[in-house]
């Protein structure tokens, strides 16, 4: 009944001229074909479909049919007779079929789909061919070398070959076109996170990925193999390198990468890694090129045409590029040897700002390891202060506190400490200056405050043992640092518990320069301003313990009371209120508070004895 339908169609339709079809025999067309599939009668909606008279209207209706014979191969993934006949109709159809309708047809299929049937979708229409894609004797091959060729799945020539080659006069359009619907669809699954992820491969991102530069491979040859750079070859290499930009933004800027070992390259995404920076070398974009280009106001690819969208996310692809190249190595063996290590660092430097500013920690962790490694090769108090006049060599270190401080995962916080320290220890004299005086302005946080004040105590500590004068850690540049530490930011009334670790930090930083410095050396400048130091410092200090244990001495005998009673009270500490707990744990709570204070009141008044000794024996 089926085949009837669609015959009376044709027939219909044979005595009409392509302008007079209309609307409704589209619909009509595809409708019939679709019950044919439905109903089974593949080899007879073949022949209807190869028939010479029906030329004009398969080149016209075809494509509508493609949609519903793709289905079917989805649907019947395992019945190897039907998919045979499936596939010999799908290239009949695209061999006939209006080009331009035909890619259409195809990337709409693609667009389609959502969940793991989108690497369905895009696995089935992107087999690589075992043959050459570009080959011109595929256009000469008959329909039993076709049949041959479709045994194998080979359906990669779908847009490639059968489609795309044949529209010529908008290849470059088309080619993009097309990767920009592929990618599209590809930057929707998940992407593995581990490595048991990446071998399961449950949503076919890794398989897509593979399938997608056999895809892109050809035209990456058309575009090396022109050598008059034709004005479409430019336009095909354009279209090239924003695949390339966008495939480095997503999977890869995301993706986890194996430590670089020999068995770290049969990793899919690392494969697809080496393969995209492949294309950018092939088509004029290698690396090194781009680190030449580093620092112009004009760069190599402004001239594209870049949605919006598209051009602020250029960064993130560059500094995926970054960790690509020279945390895992990727074509690092076409940088030239003549680049030092500094230089290196400061072309990472934006794009290691870039991922640390990223809040996903498969992104951030990157920027952590990428600033490790151009660290690392360095020598310490090797890069000069002038590098911190650049920007990012400031916000870095900034966004490294905020890993220390805001990351959920203990690890990453501790690598973030780990490379502020190994950042603190490549500076020279004048550079770790000027960032001890930027993080201790900014970092707001107690912790941070005392792990700075304990290296400018280590720098203290180098210069007085220096035979040559350090007049950054000594004298009146150390008067004026010391101004930011030894002080209270709200004089008595400063919370002394939320701001422990700093006030401990401070009071040990001075409890050593009054050991270390004698009065009559002065070396550090110490005594001539212990006044100002006791006025601004030490005095509210006292204050400050002094009414911060009589609140809490009163809210333990609170506690106490309302334990007797059996009852839940509320405690203020720190000027937040704790949630309502039991008696005994908000007991522990002030006699840890309590505890801090006393420990804080040890030390000062420590201090303030060494202080009278030195003072006494120099009278």
């Amino acid at each position: 009944m089926a085949v009837e339908e669609l015959q009376s169609i044709i027939k219909r339709c044979q005595i009409l001229e392509e302008q007079d079809f209309k609307e409704e025999d589209f619909g009509l067309f595809q409708l019939a074909g679709q019950r044919c599939l439905d109903e089974g009668h593949i080899d007879q909606l073949v022949e209807i479909i190869q028939n010479e008279k029906n030329k004009v209207i398969v080149k016209n209706m075809g494509w509508n049919l493609v949609g519903p014979v793709v289905r079917c191969l989805l649907w019947n993934d395992k019945e190897d007779d039907k998919r045979k006949y499936y596939f010999l109709m799908l290239d009949v159809l695209v061999k006939l079929c209006n080009p331009k309708e035909l890619l259409l047809g195809l990337l709409e299929l693609i667009e389609e789909p959502s969940g793991k049937q989108i690497s369905q979708i895009i696995l089935l229409l992107l087999q690589p061919l075992q043959t050459g894609y570009c080959s011109p004797v595929r256009w000469e091959l008959g329909l039993g070398a076709a049949e041959a060729l479709l045994k194998k799945e080979t359906v990669g020539n779908l847009v490639s070959v059968l489609v795309i080659q044949k529209l010529r006069k908008n290849k470059a359009y088309s080619v993009g076109l097309a990767l920009s619907t592929l990618w599209s669809q590809l930057s929707l699954l998940p992407v593995p996170c581990s490595e048991e992820q990446v071998r399961a491969d449950d949503h076919g991102l890794c398989r897509c990925c593979k399938a997608l530069t056999e895809f892109a491979q050809p035209f990456v040859e058309e575009v090396t193999a022109d050598k008059e750079n034709s004005m479409e070859n430019e336009k095909l290499k354009d279209e090239l390198l924003k695949f390339c930009f966008k495939s480095l933004k997503c999977p890869l800027l995301t993706a986890q990468f194996p430590e670089p070992s020999e068995e770290a390259g049969n990793d899919p995404l690392r494969c697809f890694a080496s393969e995209i920076i492949g294309f950018l070398s092939a088509i004029g974009y290698p690396f090194p090129k781009m680190i030449f280009n580093h620092g112009r106001k004009k760069k190599t690819w402004d001239y594209l045409e870049f949605e919006e969208e598209e051009h602020k996310q250029l960064s993130d692809s560059l500094a995926s590029l970054a960790y690509l190249v020279f945390v895992q190595g990727i074509s690092i063996d076409q940088l030239p040897m003549v680049l030092s290590p500094s230089y290196l660092l400061q072309f990472n430097m934006g794009h290691i700002q870039v991922l640390l500013q990223r809040t996903e920690e498969s992104v951030f962790s990157k920027g952590l390891d990428l600033l490790e490694n151009g660290l690392l090769r360095l020598e310490d108090n090797s890069l000069l202060h002038q590098y911190l006049e650049i920007k990012s060599f400031l916000t870095v270190p900034q966004g490294l506190v905020k890993i220390m401080t805001l990351c959920p995962t203990e690890t990453l916080r501790k690598k973030g400490l780990a490379v502020l320290q190994l950042y603190i220890n490549k500076l020279e004299s004048q550079g770790k200056y000027t960032l001890f005086r930027c993080l201790l302005n900014t970092s707001n946080h107690s912790g941070v405050e005392a792990f700075i004040i304990q290296n400018i105590k280590n720098q203290i500590d180098v210069s007085l043992k220096r035979t040559h004068d350090n007049k950054w850690f000594t004298g009146p540049q150390l008067i004026s640092l010391l101004d930011l530490v030894l002080l209270l930011p709200e004089g008595a009334e400063t919370d002394l518990l939320q701001n422990s670790d700093r006030i401990m930090a401070s009071l040990n930083l001075l409890r050593y320069l009054v050991i270390k410095d004698n009065e009559n050396d002065n070396q550090t400048g110490l005594w001539t301003e212990l006044e100002k130091i006791e006025k601004n410092f030490l005095k509210p200090l006292h204050i400050g313990l002094n009414m911060s244990k009589a609140h809490y001495e009163a809210e333990i005998k609170n506690s106490q009371e309302v334990q007797k009673s059996k009852d839940l009270c509320s405690v203020t500490v720190g000027g937040e209120e704790i949630p309502n707990m039991p008696p005994e744990m908000q007991l522990k709570v002030l006699h840890s508070a309590l505890f801090t204070f006393d420990l804080i009141e040890s030390v000062l008044a420590r201090v303030e004895e060494l202080i009278e000794m030195k003072t006494k024996s120099t009278l």
